[in-house]
């Protein structure tokens, strides 16, 4: 560690050019893990709300809530310690000019996934809904008459719950009343019976149902299956891991170009009996210092950079994961040094000093 300290103190362009480019790359890596948290909340945020072991649909429905459609009396065929029915529908909310995709869930006012209601009221009436917070910076309040798409009746926004979105789409909550009439219209009276699942709470997945027309799914698997999350992580993901590997290609050419032009310092160093392991620890503490603080301060400039960017911008920085992600760039930093300590030990110090 001395060794490598004192060469940094010595040479500070040098290692704060090659501690800038780990900083960059950190700073790119942990905003990218940010972004894929944040899109990760866009589509689950509300299922997660719903604090829920799985999702009931019928079989043919391929996890996909919005295919799934039952009869309410399929609930006889459930076991489980707390059930909610629940519909489902995407649709354009106009408000004021302003048009806004949101997904609309039908609930029962007393089941288990019923939110708490942060500012106003819980809906009690045909026709109220109780609105995700994230609409208020679309220009939706208490008191707003909003149509959907498709249906010639106005809901009333009667109260505001804290962030749900599902599948990006900020979310309502309203009767089943309220739902039958928007989705089916005059029809609603011969379809009243219909819904999309069940939300239930049980220790034993599969025991919910011995029903074959159903099929209950775990909470994760079916945010799994919603319409390109798993697409959309996995090429994000990809990023971060290629990063990385980039990171440590970098760490390994810029440590072997030094290396080189120091070859007959080494070599003069092993001709008065230093170890070639005491040179390589100093290599690795010398890696382990520079991508340290270049992790550092990757990390403080992307949770700076978050502070002030829009709520437009779907970044949720998640400290254990950011941790772990700069815990595993220091040490892919410190295997790609490696290669340089595998140049100081084959170093013939005879041959390094001309002898």
């Amino acid at each position: 560690m001395f060794l490598a300290w004192n060469e940094i103190r010595r040479n500070k362009l040098r290692f704060f050019l090659i501690t800038g480019v780990l900083m960059l790359v950190a700073y790119l890596v942990f905003f990218l893990s940010g972004l894929a948290t944040g899109l990760q909340t866009l589509n689950r945020e509300a299922v997660d709300r719903w604090d829920a072991d799985a999702i009931v649909l019928t079989d043919e429905a391929d996890k996909s809530l919005a295919q799934s459609i039952m009869l309410r009396e399929k609930e006889d065929n459930l076991k489980a310690d707390q059930i909610a029915p629940i519909g489902q529908l995407n649709a354009i909310a106009n408000n004021k000019d302003e048009k806004q995709n949101i997904s609309l869930f039908a609930i029962e006012s007393d089941s288990f996934i019923m939110p708490e209601v942060l500012e106003g009221k819980a809906f009690k009436n045909k026709f109220e809904v109780i609105a995700s917070e994230t609409l208020k910076s679309e220009g939706f309040t208490i008191g707003d008459r909003v149509k959907l798409s498709g249906s010639d009746d106005d809901l009333t926004i009667v109260g505001f719950i804290a962030s749900a979105r599902f599948n990006v789409a900020p979310v309502l909550y309203t009767d089943f009343d309220t739902f039958y009439s928007i989705k089916y219209g005059e029809t609603s009276e011969t379809n009243n019976t219909k819904l999309n699942g069940f939300i239930v709470q049980s220790n034993d997945v599969n025991a919910i149902t011995t029903d074959s027309e159903l099929e209950a799914i775990p909470i994760e698997s079916f945010i799994e299956k919603l319409p390109g999350y798993s697409e959309q992580n996995m090429t994000l993901n990809f990023m971060i891991y290629f990063l990385l590997i980039i990171s440590a290609v970098i760490v390994a050419i810029f440590l072997y170009v030094l290396t080189v032009q120091k070859i007959n310092i080494f070599g003069v160093m092993k001709a008065q009996g230093i170890s070639s392991a005491y040179l390589a620890r100093s290599v690795v503490a010398q890696t382990f210092i520079l991508a340290f603080v270049g992790v550092a301060i990757g990390l403080g400039l992307a949770l700076l950079t978050g502070m002030f960017l829009p709520d437009a911008v779907p970044v949720t920085f998640d400290l254990p994961i950011l941790l772990t992600y700069g815990a595993i760039f220091v040490i892919v930093a410190i295997l790609g040094s490696l290669f340089s300590v595998r140049t100081i030990v084959k170093i013939d110090p005879l041959k390094a000093i001309g002898g």
